[in-house]
């Protein structure tokens, strides 16, 4: 708090002011009394001289230039400071009325920082330089949003594009994988170009989800994660069972409010994650909590050691623990979902290496709007 008080340009500008106001009024004080003195000193000289003859008995003209001189300087000196006091007090107000236009640009800043992009601060004011710095934050977030959308558009068109063709070579397959004369050599073919054809549904699938999260919520209902989780864990559940994983849960209520599309996303990819990226005959650890102000989901696994820089790149799109477990499997859209998904809930997520291996990773969202009822129906299948 003294740190923000001593970086505050208020008040650097307040103090500014002040000491100006000070040495200024001290330099004036200091320019009258000499003035004031060399006047004084010349009068009683002239007026000594002409009573001394007829008042003897009359103080000398030093004591009297003393007093007069105290004097002075005490009222001249009592005016200088409060001046300085008015002067600061006003400087204050007259900076803070000032720099209101520059706080309206910080406060739009931070609330764009959550991807609020069409916001502006359409600051109302006479020209002047911070009206046109305004003008100009504004011309750039109208530059921002237009990327922005015209990159979210393009990958929503893309996916949607590449959808159907995808769709009928997977058909086409499946019809000549379901004649009866098809060649036996050449089913292990056909089932390869099926797996290979639901990675590319999957990898679709998630960047039409990646681009929808990274728009502003709308569509928003109270839910629980934990029966999120539960859902989750009962998705993955056949994975789990081909690589002998076992899932852990303890689950708290944790309501939110939240796009239930997206939030079944977000864990579905948190705790398919775990299991896909695990070793032979490992765990998985999910849980779900809250207090009265955020909700948190946490996800443990086993696995592999994750060095501590190699984090924060989990959560890029296209990044894949390919050098770690040896596989590519995944779309690597998956943790960043997961960020996207939350960023668009106010959320944070971070994740921790274990020392000996695995992974956690921690997502906590706001729970002032939730509530403990009125829950909304969830969808009936997770996409995986």
């Amino acid at each position: 708090m003294i740190g923000s008080w001593r970086g505050s340009l208020r008040v650097r500008l307040t103090l500014v002011i002040s000491a100006v106001l000070l040495l200024g009024g001290s330099t004036v004080l200091g320019g009258t009394l000499i003035v004031v003195n060399n006047g004084m000193e010349y009068s009683l000289a002239v007026a000594y001289g002409k009573w001394r003859v007829y008042r003897p008995d009359d103080p000398t003209p030093q004591v009297i230039l003393d007093t007069m001189q105290s004097n002075l300087l005490l009222k001249c000196g009592l005016t200088v400071v409060v001046v300085w006091l008015v002067g600061t007090a006003v400087g204050w107000f007259v900076s803070g009325q000032l720099l209101r236009p520059l706080n309206m640009i910080t406060a739009t800043a931070h609330r764009i920082a959550g991807r609020t992009l069409h916001q502006r601060i359409a600051l109302n004011s006479a020209p002047g330089e911070v009206k046109s710095l305004a003008d100009s934050f504004d011309s750039m977030l109208d530059r921002l949003d237009e990327a922005f959308a015209g990159q979210d558009r393009f990958i929503a068109n893309a996916a949607h594009e590449l959808k159907t063709p995808i769709a009928v070579n997977r058909v086409l397959v499946e019809v000549a994988m379901g004649r009866p004369d098809y060649p036996v050599e050449l089913r292990q073919l056909g089932e390869n170009l099926l797996a290979v054809n639901h990675r590319h549904e999957r990898l679709i699938e998630s960047l039409l989800t990646l681009a929808r999260a990274e728009h502003t919520i709308t569509n928003t209902g109270h839910l629980d994660l934990a029966e999120l989780a539960t859902r989750a864990a009962q998705a993955v559940e056949p994975r789990a069972a081909e690589k002998q994983v076992r899932i852990a849960t303890r689950l708290g209520s944790a309501t939110v409010l939240g796009d239930p599309l997206l939030l079944q996303q977000l864990i579905y990819n948190l705790v398919d994650n775990a299991v896909r990226y695990n070793q032979l005959g490992g765990t998985v650890w999910v849980s779900t909590s809250a207090d009265a102000e955020r909700a948190e989901v946490m996800v443990s696994n086993t696995g592999p050691v994750i060095l501590s820089h190699e984090v924060p790149t989990l959560f890029e799109p296209f990044r894949r623990l390919t050098d770690r477990v040896g596989t590519a499997e995944g779309s690597g859209l998956g943790l960043s979902i997961v960020r996207a998904v939350v960023r668009a809930h106010g959320g944070d997520a971070d994740a921790a290496p274990h020392p000996g291996g695995g992974l956690s990773v921690r997502v906590t969202l706001p729970r002032k709007r939730a509530a403990t009822d009125g829950q909304v129906r969830l969808p009936q299948a997770i996409k995986g």
